[in-house]
């Protein structure tokens, strides 16, 4: 009897996309014979995820699960809605988004994770992509956490409680009631899925995305013929502009419209009777920055036909 080593069932599994345990299964059932544990995993049906992965999973779904003071967030993707809204795929980024919980949100120790006895949470998506036969993958997973305080969590488009097409967490600090922290984590958390903020306050904006839109606007501020010093102040009022916009802490209200969020925290802050800030904030939409093909399959067809 040959020795199946780690190595020998990490290949495998790179070759064919099979699960570990039964990429080791099929080393042992054929004396450790690499070509033929392939051709055992392609009969049993489980070497078919490797042909689905160079295929664009762009559908999906977004799952949280959250504790009171720690929340995590998870985006698993399919090549088609429908898939996304069947039970099977449902169960798993429920489970996915409870393991993430546990693992403080770490996408490979979240993969690594039981999903069941003797199945890892990789090896039971590969099991699914065998059975559905679509690509899939858990794309991205994170996690908040906050103390004292609350993580507060919305979904917009629900399909299925913790299920949709757009997850937000909100990390609220504070010594205040939890009900009403909550209560306002989420509707803050609403807020972000309307208003998809780039990032908390005027600080935590990268550079480059200020000096590219700082040269943006001095670049139409030129084209006005106006002095410098016109110019300088048409950037500076623009880049205020910017901020209002994409700075969570400046932009206004999605719930009444007319409120700063920072002068929200302020008024909670007074009805609850302890300081109140956002410590954090995350927002996953599903597919957001995947390049979906465009093929119009139709026209292939019919120009195929025409050969």
């Amino acid at each position: 009897m040959a020795t199946i080593t780690a190595g020998m069932v990490k290949d495998l599994r790179e070759k064919t996309g099979a699960g570990m345990m039964d990429c080791k299964t099929a080393l042992t059932e054929t004396n450790g014979d690499f070509e033929k544990a392939v051709d055992w995993l392609r009969k049993k049906g489980l070497a078919k995820a490797a042909k689905k992965a160079g295929r664009t999973a762009a559908e999906g779904l977004v799952g949280v699960a959250t504790k009171t003071d720690c929340g995590a967030m998870v985006e698993v993707n399919s090549e088609t809605d429908f898939v996304a809204r069947g039970a099977e795929f449902q169960n798993y980024v429920r489970k996915a988004a409870r393991q993430a919980l546990e693992e403080e949100g770490e996408l490979e120790r979240l993969l690594m994770s039981p999903f069941d006895s003797g199945t890892t949470m990789a090896d039971a998506l590969n099991g699914l992509i065998a059975k559905i036969g679509e690509n899939m993958s858990v794309r991205r997973s994170a996690g908040l956490a906050v103390s004292p305080g609350v993580v507060a969590s919305y979904i917009h488009n629900t399909v299925a409680p913790d299920l949709g097409k757009i997850g937000v967490l909100v990390a609220l600090e504070s010594e205040g009631g939890t009900d009403a922290l909550l209560r306002l984590g989420k509707q803050l958390a609403m807020h972000v899925a309307a208003a998809n903020p780039l990032a908390l306050t005027q600080e935590d904006l990268p550079e480059k995305t200020l000096a590219r839109e700082r040269a943006i606007y001095e670049d139409q501020a030129r084209q006005t013929g106006k002095p410098d010093n016109v110019v300088a102040k048409m950037v500076e009022g623009r880049m205020r502009k910017f901020y209002e916009e994409n700075v969570l802490l400046s932009q206004i209200f999605v719930v009444d419209g007319e409120t700063p969020v920072a002068k929200v925290l302020d008024n909670a802050a007074k009805e609850i009777g302890k300081p109140v800030r956002i410590t954090g904030f995350l927002r996953f939409a599903v597919g957001e920055g995947i390049d979906k093909p465009t093929t119009d399959f139709a026209a292939e067809v019919r120009a195929t036909a025409g050969t």
